[in-house]
């Protein structure tokens, strides 16, 4: 009888180390393999919350001969291409203001001297009906003029004094009349030239 027990309680004991054992080589299991897994997400655009913009009709102009009532001055005329403002913004902060203003090149031709920007003019105008939130620039003369400089520098073509105001409209349209004044004995070519439009937005 003490034998049996003995065989027993050896037995059991048997067991426990087997589990012992079984729970010891599963902490040191080696990686037979893996596999990867790729996650993909579609993310929506924002809708737009608006913009202040600026477009112009054509990229080219033509400027042609008039009389310009003076023997010892030639003068050619022509138009610049509507200029197109748009505002469709939600929030506009207070006291700030927009312009569009225009600066020449000097005129080129193969073979001729080149003619200043200082010898070309305009008279800006605003296309858009309004009751006031928007302005057309002043006339800017030739230096063959009374002391006008031309498009030299960034000349106003069109300003809006607030445009938080002036959104309400949200599109404007705007040319100006083009002139370039020359002396009478300029040399004979075809001349080109290139007027650049900016859009600015500045605060008080």
């Amino acid at each position: 009888m003490k034998n049996k027990g003995l065989l027993t309680r050896a037995g059991v004991g048997a067991v426990g180390a087997l589990l012992l054992t079984g729970v010891a080589g599963a902490a040191i299991a080696d990686e037979v393999g893996s596999n990867e897994v790729d996650v993909s997400v579609d993310i929506e655009a924002l809708p737009p919350v608006g913009a202040l913009t600026m477009s112009v009709a054509a990229d080219s102009t033509t400027l042609t001969e008039v009389d310009s009532e003076d023997p010892e001055v030639r003068r050619f005329d022509g138009t610049l291409p509507t200029v197109t403002v748009s505002d469709d913004r939600e929030d506009i902060p207070e006291g700030v203001f927009w312009y569009v203003v225009g600066q020449s090149s000097a005129f080129t031709a193969d073979g001729a001297p080149e003619i200043g920007p200082e010898h070309l003019g305009w008279v800006p105008e605003l296309l858009t009906e309004n009751d006031g939130e928007v302005a057309p620039g002043e006339e800017v003369d030739t230096v063959l003029d009374d002391g006008g400089d031309g498009l030299t520098g960034q000349e106003l073509l069109a300003l809006a004094m607030e445009s938080n105001e002036a959104h309400a409209i949200g599109e404007w349209e705007a040319n100006a009349d083009l002139f370039l004044k020359t002396p009478a004995d300029v040399a004979p070519g075809s001349y080109s030239a290139t007027i650049t439009l900016s859009l600015w937005e500045d605060a008080y």
